[in-house]
């Protein structure tokens, strides 16, 4: 709880500081997670460049874009009702998602972004819903751990 409280302070103090650097910390992790618990490549194998590379593209281009969507989105459709929550999802992975993940991942387009819909629906759902603004890159970053893990898989196996 500490730990909580700590990171709470900090996004109230540097909100997009620290939401940059969540998002960069998160798809590292994913790269990580990618690389030990899927490839099993070891440490002595570990591509630390890779992983640097998933860092930097959370740090300067996932954090900074999706923290930036989240804000247009919340002017676009403001309020936290279901039918606010459902629009929100709507417009974030109809119209959102595609293009993102088409920046992000342009080589295996199709699969992932079929793959994309098995899991950010639910997840944008309750995100929308439940969590206020500021918290919500957090929440997403800690379920794109897994995310980040499979896009990294997915990119580094083509």
């Amino acid at each position: 709880m500490a730990l909580w409280r700590a990171y709470q302070r900090a996004l109230a103090a540097h909100p997009w500081k620290v939401q940059v650097l969540t998002a960069g910390s998160l798809m590292g992790l994913g790269d990580i997670i990618s690389q030990q618990l899927v490839e099993r490549r070891g440490l002595q194998e570990h591509q630390r460049g890779r992983t640097l590379t998933m860092v930097s593209l959370g740090c300067g281009f996932v954090g900074p874009v999706v923290g930036g969507w989240y804000k247009v989105l919340d002017r676009f459709i403001p309020g936290t009702t279901k039918v606010d929550a459902l629009k929100k999802m709507l417009l974030d992975q109809g119209g959102f998602a595609p293009c993102f993940l088409g920046c992000f991942l342009p080589l295996d387009y199709p699969d992932a972004l079929i793959t994309n819909y098995y899991l950010w629906p639910a997840v944008q759902l309750a995100n929308f819903y439940l969590v206020p603004l500021h918290y919500r890159l957090a929440v997403v970053q800690c379920v794109a751990v897994i995310w980040n893990s499979y896009l990294s898989w997915k990119a580094h196996r083509l």
